[in-house]
C-alpha cells in the first residue's frame, strides 16, 4: 500500500485530498506545518510528498530542498500544491525538487493523474536500489506510526471514558 505525506495548512485542502487519496486505497498522513512534515519523514517513510507551497515554519520549497539533499529521501517524488492566489515562479519550484505543481482546489482526476505515476516511480526506485528490505526498521516503524495515527481517536475516547468513570467513582465514595 502506498503512503503519502500530505502537508497543507488549509483544513479544506487536507480533507479533500485525504478523501480523494484514501478512496484509492492510499494511506495518507496529514500535517499542517512544514517543520512537522520534516519530523514525520522518518516515521512515515512516504512514497510521495504533497506539500503546500507556503506552509508555517518551513515552506514547500524548504521541504523539497531537504528531501532532495538526503540520500535516504531523494527518491521521494514531490507534488507542490498552490492556491490560485499563490505567487511563485514554477521554475523555482522545479529547481527546488517539485515533480508536479497542482493548483487548489484539487480536482480528483487531476490529483490522481499526477499522483499515480509518481507513486509507481517511487516504488520502483525503492525496489530497484536493493537497500530496502521488506521488513526493515523504517518500514515497520512507518506501519506502526500509521496504525497509531488511525487508532488515536478511538484510544482517546476510550481513555476519556475510563478517566470519567474513575473520577465518578472517587466522587461517589
Amino acid at each position: 500500500m502506498s503512503r503519502i505525506l500530505l502537508a497543507d495548512d488549509s483544513a479544506q485542502a487536507l480533507r479533500l485530498a485525504e478523501q480523494i487519496l484514501t478512496s484509492q486505497g492510499i494511506q495518507v498522513v496529514s500535517v499542517t506545518d512544514g517543520a512537522v512534515a520534516l519530523r514525520r519523514l522518518a516515521d512515515v517513510n512516504p512514497d510521495l510528498l504533497i506539500t503546500d507551497v507556503f506552509l508555517p515554519t518551513k515552506s514547500g520549497f524548504d521541504l523539497a530542498r531537504f528531501i532532495k539533499s538526503q540520500p535516504e529521501y531523494r527518491h521521494i517524488p514531490i507534488v507542490f500544491a498552490a492556491a490560485p492566489v499563490d505567487k511563485f515562479e514554477e521554475q523555482d519550484a522545479k529547481n527546488a525538487g517539485a515533480d508536479v505543481i497542482l493548483r487548489k482546489p484539487f480536482e480528483a482526476s487531476a490529483l490522481l493523474t499526477a499522483v499515480q505515476p509518481l507513486l509507481e516511480r517511487s516504488k520502483a526506485a525503492r525496489n530497484g536500489d536493493g537497500a530496502r528490505a521488506l521488513f526493515d526498521r523504517k518500514t515497520v516503524r512507518a506501519a506502526v506510526t500509521l496504525a497509531l495515527d488511525a487508532a488515536m481517536p478511538s484510544l482517546i475516547d476510550e481513555l476519556t471514558e475510563r478517566v470519567m468513570l474513575a473520577l465518578a467513582n472517587q466522587v461517589n465514595r
